[in-house]
């Protein structure tokens, strides 16, 4: 009769890592006390804060509201804005606030909103005889809210940003947007070479930003519909991105530094093509 097989060798260790990674993981813990009670909110949601973020986003008929902490300095200021109120807030001391961000650099205002994410829109359901921006791997939060404030200036039909090395729509990114991400349409692609070749397709025309460029913002023709690609600072436009450009054109500056933040880069070329 044949032994029956032993059971391969296992250290230890890898037993230990077994019994304690794998399988489902624990449960979340509840809250344990009142004030964890009060600020428990869902992490899959947009958690906005800021005075003009939330206001915009209490104002947006699109988005559905969760739950809204305030101040009573917060309470009295986004009722002024916002008439009426689509939800009665949670009354907080400012320090709950300061503890449910967990950062030194979020000014909340005395203002939270959990709200669930806003539905975008894929890249072939934009707007495609008006004015977007396009983004090439730009990562800080500052910038990107910042460029969608200007797109919402300008009254630009979309941003368009990368699924991967992007910045994320997070807290802070909602508080430099200013409330723009409640008015601008923020799409995400996979690709962004097939997504600008996409773009020629549906009419757009390409113009890359590059300090090198011979071309003139100036001399960038007045046509729609015109995407407008920015890189990171630094870096640039990739070869790839650059390759893909109908245009490259740069913004003639005088003065002694010849580079501008992205974010500024943005405003300024938007000016440029708007202006005529």
């Amino acid at each position: 009769m044949k032994p029956p097989s032993k059971a391969p060798f296992r250290p230890k260790f890898e037993k230990k890592f077994d019994s304690k990674f794998r399988g489902p993981p624990p449960p979340k813990r509840p809250p344990s006390n009142d004030a964890e009670r009060k600020l428990a909110f869902n992490p899959e949601n947009d958690l906005i804060y800021g005075a003009h973020p939330v206001a915009a986003a209490l104002a947006n008929p699109k988005r559905k509201h969760v739950k809204l902490w305030a101040t009573e300095n917060g309470t009295a200021r986004v009722k002024g804005e916002v008439k009426p109120l689509p939800l009665e807030p949670e009354l907080v001391h400012p320090r709950l606030l300061d503890h449910m961000l967990m950062s030194p650099d979020a000014v909340h205002q005395g203002i939270i909103l959990e709200a669930k994410p806003l539905n975008q829109p894929r890249l072939d359901q934009i707007d495609r005889d008006g004015l977007i921006v396009v983004l090439d791997q730009v990562t800080d939060p500052h910038n990107v809210g910042a460029i969608l404030r200007s797109c919402a200036a300008f009254n630009v039909s979309a941003l368009v940003v990368t699924a991967r090395n992007s910045a994320e729509a997070n807290g802070v990114f909602l508080k430099a947007a200013s409330g723009a991400y409640e008015h601008v349409p923020y799409v995400t692609v996979t690709n962004l070479a097939r997504a600008l070749e996409e773009l020629k397709t549906y009419g757009f025309l390409l113009v890359g930003l590059d300090s090198e460029a011979e071309m003139s913002m100036d001399a960038v023709p007045n046509t729609r519909p015109l995407a407008l690609v920015l890189g990171a600072e630094g870096k640039g436009l990739r070869q790839l991105t650059r390759d893909t450009c109908d245009h490259l054109a740069k913004i003639d500056m005088p003065g002694a530094i010849k580079s501008l933040n992205v974010s500024i880069a943005t405003a300024v070329s938007l000016y440029a093509v708007t202006r005529k």
